[in-house]
Parts: structure tokens; sequence; C-alpha cells
């Protein structure tokens, strides 16, 4: 990626929705130039789809945690296969140190995560677990 790759997938960062014709006036580039770039994007894999992110309104309503695991041996691939079953998992990264896997959980009640919890924690193949439940948002910079 070149210097304005880089710039429009910043503008596309900021607003998916944003029109060829919108970006190649910001960017002050012909459009046939935006469209060709978006096109190769696509294509290599640097795109990898568009997105919706949700507005703070939207954020607040959900409670947000983090989960550690530490896992058995081996058991990673059908851990991760039952973790993508369930919906409040929304990522999960695997890790080095002390534990194995970090997951991002977002809940609309306290119940949902509790439950969300003990279903992780009953997955065969998980040693042990800790959540940390999210208070407040100090900075994002996440795209």
């Amino acid at each position: 990626m070149d210097d304005l790759d880089r710039a429009i997938v910043a503008q596309l960062a900021q607003d998916a929705r944003m029109s060829v014709a919108v970006l190649a006036r910001r960017l002050k580039v012909a459009r046939s130039t935006v469209q060709a770039r978006l096109e190769r994007l696509e294509t290599t894999g640097a795109i990898a789809g568009y997105t919706l992110r949700l507005g703070e309104a939207a954020r607040l309503a959900r409670i947000r945690a983090t989960c550690l695991l530490t896992i058995e041996p081996r058991a990673q691939a059908a851990i991760l296969g039952r973790l993508k079953a369930l919906p409040a998992v929304e990522r999960v990264h695997s890790t080095s140190g002390r534990v194995d896997l970090l997951l991002q959980l977002a809940c609309a009640s306290t119940a949902e995560l509790d439950e969300t919890l003990d279903q992780i924690g009953n997955i065969t193949g998980v040693r042990s677990s800790e959540s940390l439940v999210h208070l407040s948002t100090k900075f994002d910079r996440s795209v």
C-alpha cells in the first residue's frame, strides 16, 4: 500500500459509505483513480469488506467485558468452534503470556453476560477464565 491507498483506507475508516466521487474530491485525485485503487485493494484483500460502526448511544447500551482464557493444549480448534456459536463473543485473540485467548464480549444485560461467562467456562478444554467488565472507555483509536 502506498500513501494514496492509506489515505483511501483512512477516509473509509471514518465513513465506509463515502462515495467514490467524494473520496476523489477529498484526496484531490481522479474518480477513476480512486475506483481502480478500491478494486485493487478489495481484490488483494487489503479491504476485506465494509461495515457498520455503532454510535456512542448504541455502544453505551451494551455491557462490554474481556474474558481471559487458559485452555488445554490442542483444544483451541474445538474451543474456537464453540465460541463462534456464542453471539456475545465479538472477537477472539490468541495471546502470549499467562493466558491463551482473549475474548471481547458485548451483552445487553448483566444476566446475559453471566450466562455467556457460564457457557464459556463450561466449554470442554477451558482450564480457567478471568473476566473484566469494562466500566468506561477513556479513548478509542480503533478504526
